[in-house]
C-alpha cells in the first residue's frame, strides 16, 4: 500500500509566511494516519508537530478541509497546523532561532500508518526568509545599527521600521519577509548589539529619531508607514 500513497506539498520552495498546502492520496477510505512535521533550527534544536487524520471516502486528505483528530498537537481544520504547532522535541520551551535570513529552513513531512507507525510517504519543503531580488544592506550610519531590506523592482517603496521587543540584538527575519512583500524595511537594533548598550535600561528617543530620518532621506523609501512599528 505504501507505494501508492502520495504526500504532496505545494510549492516545494516558498517564503516562510506563505500558506501551507498539503494533500494526500492513495489511502484506504477511513484509514487513520499521523502526519509528522519536523525541522531543525539554526541552533540545532529539533522541532516537531503531529496531526492525526482519517482519510475521506476517496482515500484522500487535504489539510484545508480535513479535520485533525484528537491525540496530536493540534485539532480541527487547521491548514497551517503542522507549522504553528511545531514545538521543541526535548520539551524545553523556547522560540525557534533564525538569525541568518540568507538561508532557508527545511521542513520535512512524513505520513505514518496507524497504529503500526510505518512510513507511507514523505515530502520536503524549503521555506525562505529572503525573497528573490530583495537587497540586504547593512546600516552603520551615525549611531544607527541596522539592516535595511529593499524589495526588487522600481522604487521608492513604503517604509517600515521593525524592532524586536525583547532580547535585543539584531534579528532580521520579520524585516526580510516584509521586504519580500514590497516594503522597504529596516531591522533596527537598539541594545545588546555591537557598540550599543548591553542592557535595556533607558530609551534614548534621539536614537529612534535618527533611524526615522535615515529612512525618510533614503531614495528607495517613499514614506514610513505608521511612523515606527514595533513588532
Amino acid at each position: 500500500m505504501s507505494g501508492s500513497v502520495q504526500l504532496r506539498v505545494f510549492p516545494e520552495r516558498c517564503l516562510f509566511d506563505d500558506p501551507l498546502r498539503l494533500e494526500v492520496s492513495g489511502l484506504i477510505p477511513g484509514q487513520e494516519v499521523t502526519l509528522r512535521t519536523e525541522l531543525t533550527d539554526e541552533g540545532g534544536e529539533p522541532f516537531t508537530s503531529l496531526g492525526r487524520y482519517r482519510a475521506g471516502s476517496g482515500g484522500e486528505l487535504e489539510l484545508s478541509r480535513s479535520p485533525a483528530l484528537e491525540g496530536g498537537t493540534f485539532t480541527g481544520v487547521e491548514a497551517e497546523g503542522p507549522l504553528w504547532a511545531l514545538e521543541p522535541r526535548n520539551g524545553v520551551r523556547r522560540r525557534m532561532m533564525k538569525k541568518d535570513v540568507r538561508s532557508p529552513l527545511i521542513v520535512r513531512f512524513s505520513l505514518h500508518q496507524e497504529p503500526a507507525g510505518a512510513v507511507l510517504s514523505t515530502a520536503v519543503q524549503e521555506r525562505s526568509f529572503l525573497g528573490e531580488g530583495v537587497r540586504r544592506i547593512g546600516v552603520r550610519e551615525g549611531a544607527v545599527r541596522a539592516t535595511l531590506f529593499i524589495p526588487p523592482g522600481p522604487g521608492p517603496f513604503p517604509g517600515v521600521i521593525e524592532i524586536q521587543g525583547t532580547g535585543g540584538g539584531l534579528l532580521e527575519y520579520k524585516a526580510s519577509l516584509l521586504a519580500s512583500r514590497g516594503f522597504a524595511t529596516m531591522a533596527l537594533a537598539y541594545y545588546n548589539y555591537e557598540d550599543l548598550p548591553k542592557e535595556m535600561k533607558d530609551f534614548h528617543l534621539e536614537y529612534f529619531e535618527e533611524a526615522v530620518n535615515y529612512m525618510l532621506q533614503h531614495p528607495e523609501v517613499s514614506a514610513i508607514l505608521g511612523g515606527l512599528d514595533i513588532l
